[in-house]
């Protein structure tokens, strides 16, 4: 009785870790089931490679560097680049709300294409190690050049790079008193430890 059920045969589907078949979703169907009411805003749900994927509570601490991270990039990124916040991007047949998307200015928030993605940052408390694996090897294999994951408990950055589709050629934690800087725009420098979050 605890046999793997058989893959059906019209629909295509993924396999999680434990190795139970999942039926795999599109675009066009997620996007459907949030018209018929089915998805809500408030389900915080992504399309991540053909699985619909929980995403995890925001909590103070989250909210608490994103809004200072937020604050700092309104006063500080140039004019040639338009900022995004938790855009409804789909990139590659996903659907995903990265906390932040910088790209050219007069971008599209939701169909920009990846390889013109300026910045794509995350802030991370419970997602952590999804943020840094399935969405980095996701991002990565899409061809989104910057990718930041800032740890919001210890202010510590991944900061991903040379996107391949086997992943980053580089993943790089820096220290919330390092500065760093887009590899795109080099002159906009950032140190979490600045920004006065306690």
């Amino acid at each position: 009785m605890n046999e793997i059920p058989r893959q059906p045969k019209s629909r295509p589907t993924t396999q999680a870790a434990e190795g139970v078949p999942r039926l795999r979703w599109t675009l066009a169907e997620f996007e459907r089931l949030a018209e018929l009411g089915i998805l809500t805003e408030q389900d915080r749900i992504e399309l991540i490679g053909g699985e619909l994927v929980p995403m995890s509570p925001k909590g103070n601490r989250h909210e608490v560097v994103r809004s200072a991270i937020l604050n700092w990039l309104r006063r500080n990124l140039p004019d040639e680049f338009d900022l995004h916040v938790e855009p409804g991007w789909r990139p590659g047949g996903n659907y995903c709300e990265p906390d932040f998307l910088v790209g050219p200015v007069g971008c599209s928030p939701t169909t920009v294409p990846p390889k013109d993605v300026v910045l794509l940052m995350e802030v991370a408390h419970w997602s952590l190690k999804f943020d840094t694996t399935t969405k980095a090897n996701m991002y990565a294999s899409l061809g989104v050049r910057d990718y930041w994951v800032i740890n919001a408990r210890t202010l510590a950055t991944k900061v991903h790079r040379g996107p391949s589709a086997k992943g980053y050629a580089s993943g790089v934690e820096l220290r919330p008193s390092r500065k760093i800087a887009p590899l795109l725009i080099p002159s906009l420098t950032l140190k979490l430890a600045d920004l006065g979050i306690e």
